[in-house]
């Protein structure tokens, strides 16, 4: 492994449920109760929800080890409580009514001006962030990076059930999710201050209430030298977000090392993209990056792995990711999981169930 090896961090929002399985208010507490020996713990915009995030990481093994020993924390912490934690995309089980709001200034503001979109949009997701020099290279990231989303997206996706029935998406978080005026595919930058201008008029009319409510789903970090990956679900267990993150660390890579790109792509060819690997997850069709047709979703996947095999095999990732991918084939991903259980019985709570099991806390990619 190189000196100048891509640093990044991930970090994971969680449903915190009771023991039935419906959401519970418990989220702030736990996050509050619960000790954190490397990386960090936050509240999110409900009180049944919960986020981790590890320190900058260099290794896959790091990361593995403190987004594992984060989730167990929370879980415990929640079960103190009489809860459970629950890494699902959407919550399996249908609500009667609508989640509260973190006393938090910035949310209640939040709720305040986005209504319904803020008190429903309740959803989980993994973030990537990879580490750049300058916001400059982070645009050519981001432009470079577009055609692959599709494909990115059903590494994790792990959304299928939601509000107690089969939604028929593989990820059905990226469709709810969207409902943001500020969320959705990138369109491609002809530059650092396009991509300001775009941010600068959607403060102007409303649509955001402040930078960080830049939700395109590859966006700029307002906080750290990163670009920021937004698009997934929260990965059934540690080992498939590393999986992901060690694909999108490889294709960063991949872009800064080398001219060899995609052809570029329309953002509204693109969303129609990533629509349809949403629908189809894993266990379908996507849209392959260089053609744009349709071909079997794992034979996709291992393209991008050919793709990024360099930079893979640079840091040490290439076998870890192969056998991570071969894994997925095999087993399925958390959407084919979820749906699997599922159909057994046709009850939600049995998704619930699976989800909340303790081996579902250890890393399945990593051998």
């Amino acid at each position: 492994m190189t000196d100048d090896v891509l640093t990044f961090g991930v970090e994971e929002e969680f449903f915190v449920v009771d023991r039935d399985g419906h959401l519970s208010p418990a989220g702030d507490a736990v996050v509050d109760a619960a000790d954190e020996k490397e990386g960090e713990l936050q509240q999110e915009l409900t009180r049944s929800q919960a986020e981790s995030a590890t320190d900058i990481c260099t290794t896959r093994d790091e990361a593995e080890r403190q987004l594992t020993t984060l989730r167990a924390e929370l879980a415990r912490t929640a079960a103190r409580r009489d809860c459970r934690l629950l890494p699902s995309g959407c919550a399996p089980l249908a609500e009667t009514a609508l989640p509260t709001i973190t006393p938090n200034p910035r949310y209640e503001r939040m709720s305040e001006h986005f209504g319904a979109t803020a008190r429903t949009s309740h959803t989980c997701g993994c973030h990537v962030h990879i580490a750049i020099p300058d916001r400059g290279t982070g645009i050519r990231v981001i432009n470079h990076i577009r055609p692959f989303l599709p494909a990115l997206l059903i590494v994790t996706a792990n959304s299928a059930i939601c509000d107690g029935y089969d939604t028929g998406y593989a990820s059905w978080r990226y469709q709810q999710w969207n409902r943001w005026p500020s969320a959705g595919s990138p369109p491609r930058f002809d530059s650092l201050d396009h991509y300001e201008s775009i941010v600068d008029a959607w403060l102007r009319a409303g649509a955001i209430l402040d930078r960080a409510m830049v939700y395109w789903d590859v966006r700029l970090s307002e906080k750290q030298p990163t670009v920021e990956f937004r698009f997934a679900d929260v990965a059934a267990t540690p080992g498939e977000a590393v999986l992901l993150a060690m694909l999108i660390r490889g294709l960063a890579g991949t872009i800064l090392a080398s001219e060899r790109h995609p052809a570029d792509l329309s953002n509204e060819v693109l969303r129609a993209q990533i629509w349809r690997a949403s629908r189809e997850g894993l266990s379908g069709r996507c849209p392959h990056f260089r053609t744009g047709d349709l071909a079997p979703a794992n034979d996709v996947l291992d393209d991008v792995v050919a793709f990024a095999a360099d930079a893979l095999e640079e840091t040490g990732d290439l076998e870890f990711v192969r056998d991570g991918c071969a894994r997925l084939s095999t087993d399925g991903s958390g959407a084919d999981r979820q749906r699997a259980r599922f159909e057994k019985r046709r009850r939600a709570e049995d998704v619930v169930d699976l989800l909340a099991e303790r081996p579902g806390f250890r890393g399945s990619s990593s051998g």
